[in-house]
């Protein structure tokens, strides 16, 4: 089954699932070293933007319009989407380090109010139990994905109707103003996993071998996108 990879796909190289025993196993230990690189990058500049009064900043404009929040999704679409194109569609190592570093600082500027409403709000504690919860999940599912070796492919077309659905949602929440709720996080949370099966299944049958930077930008949006709605979920338990 083709995926959105299929049009970024350079041909000059072996895919991950066709590769050598050696070869796929220096890929995926390649891929996940970047992974971690990502969220240590992103972890070290959050923090560098809580300790300045960028936070601050943006929180107190977004608190004062909530419209303010369509103007940074918008982008933030715009960005990931270059990101990704960047990261996806050259065979230049450069070129997909672009796409990476790009999105790291997208996701580090977007996160930055939410971070700074739970430290302000209900205390860093909130932030390290959602971190560890984050990663407990995403080793369980990329667990599942090793260890049963299951094409989640077909998750596909019904993962990009609830991305859109959520989308749309959430919009409509920005322009009326209501609010989401605890439920919209709890489902959230479950398209967040389901698209960590679905991104981790990727890395081992649509992802060529020198495509490692690409794969980790990609398992980097589904671990934020966790991240995110279990820090919500946390936030508005306490």
């Amino acid at each position: 089954m083709s995926s959105q990879n299929d049009m970024y796909r350079p041909q000059e190289y072996t895919m991950a699932d066709r590769a050598s025993t050696e070869e796929r196993a220096q890929f995926i230990v390649r891929t996940y070293l970047h992974l971690f690189g990502a969220v240590i990058a992103f972890v070290l500049l959050e923090t560098f933007i809580q300790l300045t009064p960028i936070a601050d900043g943006m929180y107190n404009m977004l608190a004062g319009t909530r419209f303010g929040w369509l103007a940074v999704l918008g982008g933030f679409v715009v960005v990931s989407h270059v990101a990704n194109k960047w990261a996806h569609g050259s065979v230049s190592l450069g070129q997909q380090y672009a796409g990476l570093i790009l999105y790291i600082v997208a996701e580090a500027i977007i996160f930055a109010p939410l971070i700074y409403m739970a430290l302000v709000f209900t205390g860093p504690e909130v932030i390290i139990n959602a971190a560890m919860a984050t990663a407990f999940i995403f080793a369980g599912l990329t667990a599942v994905v090793f260890i049963t070796r299951k094409n989640f492919s077909f998750m596909g077309p019904f993962l990009g109707v609830m991305g859109l659905s959520a989308m749309a949602i959430i919009v409509l929440s920005i322009i009326f103003g209501f609010n989401l709720g605890v439920l919209f996080s709890v489902a959230m949370i479950a398209f967040a996993s389901g698209y960590i099966l679905y991104t981790t299944s990727n890395v081992m049958h649509e992802y060529n071998t020198n495509q490692y930077v690409a794969a980790s930008l990609t398992l980097f949006a589904a671990v934020a996108l966790l991240f995110w709605y279990i820090l919500r979920l946390f936030m508005s338990r306490d």
